[in-house]
């Protein structure tokens, strides 16, 4: 009997082994592969997986999740030597377990030693403007070449970014005092530029006003001229209606044109500002004689009879005295 509890103990151990190196259990994100005698069988899947106890065993457990790996610092020559230094960080992820176990020694390092290499020869062929100033073109070339060369690892490169460009600090400097000229530079230029289009709009502003000016000028002078040959016409036509009164026998017509003239004259001497005495070399009686004419041709012309009260026309009037401007 108790040789047989001992061998039941010992059937349950080896039941109880045996089942716990046939089932495995696979988090998520995982794979791990399976091996023969040393030898890849298959990849097991994240869940319950069963295996051939005591002859399949686990080879490697491999992360299947996107990862992350810092690329350390490291000193790069750029195509016009400058020195500057640079690292970065890469992301990654496995989609063959099997290759990315058995094709690499060591996955991790083998990614970061090759974004290192390529770093330096992507960035060993720009100027350093290029380097400081083309970062999305340095990490599209390094993606491209570095995901060419870790595809038959069964690994994905999804990101490479460089993290921290840092030249030399009297490179900086030197940066720093061109950055200040060119800045003063542009001040100068655009400074220059607002002082040449202030002087143009002010000279067109001079221009448009001259134009306006001028154009006034020539309106004026075409009404004052306008004005002018009115004024000829209304004397032309005064005089021909006092030839053709003279010419009819009434001298009276004759009489209120020449006076009308003589006054005006006087009026213009009088309002003249050098004028300060007037004097008058004249009888006032021819001049009353003058103006009796003009009333005649008044009455005439506002409804006076022209004939006396037997219908005949009364003879002509005599000026009383000398009608000024006519020797006596």
């Amino acid at each position: 009997m108790f040789g047989f509890d001992v061998f039941a103990i010992i059937f349950v151990v080896l039941v109880f082994l045996t089942l716990f190196a046939g089932v495995k259990t696979v988090t998520q994100g995982y794979s791990w592969t399976i091996e023969r005698f040393g030898r890849y069988m298959r990849t097991l899947s994240p869940g319950l997986n069963i295996i051939v106890p005591f002859i399949d065993r686990i080879g490697r457990k491999m992360n299947m999740m996107e990862q992350v790996i810092d690329i350390p610092q490291q000193e790069v020559i750029t195509k016009d030597n400058a020195t500057v230094t640079v690292d970065g960080v890469a992301f990654f992820q496995v989609f063959d377990a099997a290759k990315a176990s058995y094709e690499v020694s060591d996955l991790h390092q083998a990614i970061i030693t090759l974004n290192m290499t390529n770093i330096r020869s992507v960035m060993g062929s720009m100027d350093l403007d290029q380097v400081l100033s083309h970062r999305d073109e340095i990490n599209e070339r390094l993606l491209r070449v570095v995901d060419a060369a870790v595809s038959p690892w069964g690994v994905k490169v999804n990101r490479i970014e460089i993290r921290d460009i840092v030249p030399p600090a009297d490179l900086v400097a030197a940066m720093g005092r061109q950055m200040k000229a060119e800045r003063e530079k542009r001040a100068v230029v655009l400074e220059a530029e607002g002082q040449r289009q202030s002087a143009i709009l002010r000279a067109e502003g001079e221009k448009q006003a001259q134009i306006l000016e001028a154009e006034g000028r020539r309106e004026a002078a075409f009404r004052d001229a306008e004005g002018r040959e009115r004024t000829a016409q209304a004397e032309a036509k005064a005089t021909e209606v006092v030839s053709a009164a003279v010419a009819s026998g009434d001298i009276a017509a004759l009489n209120y044109f020449i006076a009308e003239k003589y006054l005006k004259a006087f009026s213009l001497l009088a309002e003249s500002p050098n004028q300060k005495t007037l004097i008058l070399p004249m009888e006032a009686t021819g001049v009353l004689g003058s103006l009796a004419g003009i009333g005649e041709i008044a009455k005439a012309a506002f409804g006076g009879d022209p004939k006396g009260g037997n219908g005949k026309a009364p003879p002509a009037r005599r000026p009383t005295g000398p009608v000024p401007g006519i020797p006596a």
